[in-house]
């Protein structure tokens, strides 16, 4: 009886350990997310690690772009609620704007 119970906790403990990690992997997959958000891009400039990859999401009404000053990546319009989503392999600082709204300015720091 003493060893079921033993048996039952150590399963209960390691099911808590996975639910643990699956929720730090969704936190950590939500860092790389920028919002375009009252015409602005929040967070304003994004830290991340070679071989991620970043999503923008448009939470305003109005239609926005992300596009690189370089020309490495450029989305179409993402109207309210739409994404965009580039994988980022190489370290260095990669500024972007909103071609509709030039005001609309960030960076992605790669590391």
């Amino acid at each position: 009886m003493v060893r079921q119970f033993f048996f039952a906790l150590a399963i209960a403990v390691m099911a808590m350990g996975f639910m643990t990690s699956d929720a730090a992997r969704a936190g950590a997959q939500e860092t790389n997310l920028v919002v375009m958000k009252n015409f602005a891009f929040s967070p304003k400039t994004l830290t991340v690690a070679a071989g991620t990859t970043v999503t923008w999401k448009n939470l305003d009404e109005e239609s926005h772009t992300v596009v690189s000053d370089t020309g490495l990546f450029r989305s179409g319009g993402l109207d309210q609620n739409e994404t965009f989503s580039f994988k980022f392999d190489k370290p260095g600082v990669y500024k972007y704007t909103c071609s509709i709204h030039p005001m609309m300015m960030a960076e992605i720091i790669v590391k």
